[in-house]
């Protein structure tokens, strides 16, 4: 279904965006997630089997205490607002990743690696119910191939084999391929939804997803 732009759901504009990305950067440290990185992460959440609440996920978006009650106000009305549009874009076919950018010898270029990091953190957040499903049922790891594709290509996952890197117009063609995939992962958990023994999985303790290098490409939006 293609709607109106004039009907699309209410998004962060270019000046909450860089409002956002300024205190992320501001305020993050070696590790931290920047506005790429919080985009996939609450991306992963929106599609999950299971509910994750704010006061759950904003550790792993905020480290520092706000400067003042005015500041928390305002990030954390940004933050709502990002989280809250992105079920509303997949349901209207607008939605887009938000990209990070890397310097090169051919000038700035967007890179998927924060994203891809982003969305394993928030995997991580269910990580049992995750797990055991990708274990058990191979059509989920399928429905997740572009995903893991570009995850295992910027070096945020790590492979049980080798692969070669992606060409630039396969990259392209998974990002492409994003909105869809989180659509078809998120029917999948609405008609498949965690059984009781799968619940008992999040007890499990958490595997952290690991860092790697980030890679240039073509993308959404430049920050």
């Amino acid at each position: 279904m293609n709607t109106p732009k004039s009907e699309w759901p209410s998004s962060l504009d270019d000046s909450e965006l860089e409002a956002l990305d300024t205190f992320l950067r501001t305020h993050g440290g070696e590790g931290s997630l920047m506005l790429d990185g919080v985009h996939g992460l609450l991306s992963a959440i929106a599609i999950g089997p299971l509910e994750v609440k704010p006061e759950e996920w904003l550790h792993e978006v905020l480290h520092d205490a706000f400067d003042d009650e005015d500041e928390g106000n305002r990030v954390l009305a940004l933050l709502a607002k990002l989280n809250d549009s992105i079920t509303a874009e997949l349901g209207v076919d607008a939605y887009e990743p938000i990209l990070g950018e890397v310097d090169t010898e051919e000038g700035p270029l967007l890179s998927a690696a924060g994203w891809c990091e982003g969305f394993s953190r928030g995997i991580d957040m269910r990580a049992g119910l995750w797990e055991n499903r990708l274990a058990e049922d191979p059509s989920l790891m399928q429905l997740l191939g572009p995903i893991m594709a570009l995850a295992v290509d910027e070096g945020v996952l790590q492979a049980d084999a080798e692969f070669e890197k992606l060409t630039d117009e396969e990259y392209d063609e998974c990002l492409g391929q994003l909105p869809d995939v989180l659509n078809a992962v998120g029917a999948y958990w609405t008609d498949n939804p965690p059984s009781e023994d799968e619940l008992k999985a999040l007890a499990q303790p958490r595997v952290e997803g690991e860092d790697g290098p980030p890679r240039h490409r073509s993308g959404h939006w430049v920050h």
